[in-house]
């Protein structure tokens, strides 16, 4: 994939969000951690939400922690406003499983009662395990259950598909 069309898919996704929400004062953007803070970050320039945007690292949320252990990188998650409320866009780069979608809106439910919450995603791919599906999406890919997309960034955002043996 041609790293120009990136900005393309996020000026399609800030249509999109501009045509399903009123984005007002109560409107927050929260991106996870790594590639979803990278693409909340164009989102939220574009679509010129008031409020700072809020990240997450979900490390410990996740159902897998005791399996795949810590993350030698994880990262406070700092959400500067309150949830209650609010419209919350959820920005992740890769929705495949729907297990990190699941441990971000657990973790948003610790700091809060959000009104609602819409998920963007930048690729949705094929491979779902739980039943979350992304409202606004960049880009839709069948892979294989051997192949796997990853966004690399945050200059410049490259989406990559790899083949795992």
């Amino acid at each position: 994939m041609k790293q120009t069309d990136i900005p393309t898919l996020i000026d399609r996704m800030a249509d999109e969000l501009r045509q399903r929400l009123d984005i007002d004062k109560q409107t927050v953007m929260v991106g996870i951690h790594t590639g979803g803070v990278w693409i909340a970050r164009l989102l939220h320039a574009r679509l010129g939400i008031q409020k700072p945007l809020g990240t997450l690292d979900i490390s410990f949320y996740r159902d897998d922690f005791t399996r795949i252990g810590m993350n030698p990188q994880v990262k406070p998650s700092e959400l500067p406003f309150t949830l209650d409320g609010r419209t919350i866009i959820l920005v992740d780069d890769v929705l495949h499983t729907g297990r990190t979608v699941r441990a971000a809106m657990n973790e948003l439910f610790d700091y809060g009662r959000p009104a609602s919450i819409v998920l963007a995603t930048l690729v949705e791919r094929s491979g779902r395990e739980l039943p979350i599906e992304a409202n606004v999406v960049g880009l839709h890919m069948e892979l294989a259950e051997h192949q796997h997309v990853k966004l690399s960034g945050p200059e410049p955002l490259r989406l990559e598909v790899k083949t795992s043996s």
